[in-house]
């Protein structure tokens, strides 16, 4: 693109399954569109967050009548997930012209392989969930956005399936004791719940392995459950991710959330390692000791589970437990979640745009560029993916 024709942004229908959210907002779209920056929408890519096309086309986008026709002449193509390939029964790259950036949620450590097709077909490809944790980025934070949708809707749908109220309940026929929600993991989507299982008049008690957590779920008025020892207080990554923990610290803490689950309604996990299975946290030993009714919420499922026996997509009865598995909860809430994660891919986009230029200028030295960067000139560029060949 030489800057004499205004940039393109195309967005597709989102096609894996299940998935409700759309990477563009009415909002996100004039906003574009005041950048001086032509936007195509696939007609139907609202339908699952209840966005009609002519919302869109009201804040000034095309709508394109197919995928091929809303970003065959992208040079910026906008997705929630990875796109489909030609295995998978439609080949979704194969519509994209060569030197396209690609931006969304690519999955770059369960999906390697397709890494190597986009540096095939010169696809300049950043994936959303690399974002650094750091101050300048954390209007583009994805993970942040859509984790706080998942830790509000967790409680919602353990509240759904329980078969008790929430709240305590004084009433002339007698006392309703309140509901006792365990919450592990105490990162954005963790802390939500907190807060919402608060708000709904539970006693909530919480457990992590960082020890920023402790001070940070007391503040919620909610009960911090953990082993307390040194290996304890030096447990936090320099990038605030959750630190993998040694087998005795395991042992101590697993005896300890035993105990804790045991007296619990209501347990709720969101612990994740990136690039790695999610952690077990609860046992099947564990599910047989809780009360029968009691329900539990495993956020991390799409990870193979904090729970070895919760089922993806599916809500199942085990051991008298209710164990709820949905994918991608935060498209439960698709509105709001595709609203939230539209405006982090603006946040990007603009850095990456020259607004003089009418133009993408990509500083290939930015923090943020070298951070969610998978792909360039026919390479793989991640540091963490270019070691591994993908």
């Amino acid at each position: 693109m030489d800057g004499t024709e205004a940039m393109k942004i195309g967005v597709p229908k989102e096609r894996r399954a299940g998935e409700t959210r759309v990477a563009i907002s009415p909002d996100t779209v004039k906003k574009y569109v005041d950048l001086g920056i032509e936007v195509a929408v696939e007609t139907g890519a609202g339908d699952g967050s209840n966005i009609p096309d002519q919302l869109f086309q009201a804040a000034g986008a095309t709508i394109a009548p197919d995928a091929a026709a809303a970003i065959g002449n992208a040079d910026l193509v906008l997705k929630v997930q990875r796109p489909l390939t030609a295995a998978e029964g439609n080949d979704e790259l194969a519509a994209m012209k060569s030197g396209t950036v690609l931006v969304a949620m690519l999955a770059p450590h369960a999906a390697g392989d397709q890494i190597k097709g986009y540096a095939a077909k010169n696809i300049v490809a950043f994936a959303m969930e690399m974002m650094p944790r750091i101050t300048r980025a954390q209007a583009m934070d994805v993970l942040s956005s859509q984790s706080n949708l998942a830790g509000y809707r967790a409680v919602i749908d353990a509240a759904h399936e329980y078969g008790r109220a929430f709240p305590m309940m004084m009433t002339a026929a007698g006392t309703i004791a309140p509901a006792r929600v365990l919450v592990m993991g105490a990162g954005v989507a963790g802390l939500q719940a907190i807060a919402t299982a608060r708000r709904l008049g539970a006693i909530v008690s919480a457990t992590d392995v960082r020890p920023a957590a402790k001070e940070q779920v007391e503040s919620l008025a909610a009960t911090f459950v953990a082993v307390e020892d040194d290996e304890f207080k030096q447990a936090e990554t320099a990038g605030g991710y959750a630190k993998e923990m040694s087998d005795a610290y395991k042992a101590l803490q697993a005896q300890l959330i035993a105990d804790t689950i045991r007296k619990q309604d209501i347990v709720i996990t969101t612990a994740l390692i990136p690039g790695r299975k999610a952690p077990v946290l609860v046992t099947e030993e564990m599910v047989k000791s809780m009360k029968p009714g009691s329900v539990i919420v495993d956020l991390a499922v799409e990870q193979g589970g904090n729970c070895p026996i919760s089922e993806m997509g599916k809500v199942v009865k085990k051991h008298g437990v209710v164990i709820v598995g949905h994918a991608n909860v935060p498209g439960r809430l698709a509105a709001d979640a595709s609203s939230l994660y539209a405006r982090n891919l603006f946040a990007l986009v603009s850095l990456l745009y020259n607004k003089e230029a009418k133009a993408l200028k990509i500083d290939w030295e930015d923090e943020i560029v070298k951070g969610t960067a998978l792909t360039r000139d026919g390479q793989i560029v991640h540091p963490a993916l270019a070691k591994q060949g993908g």
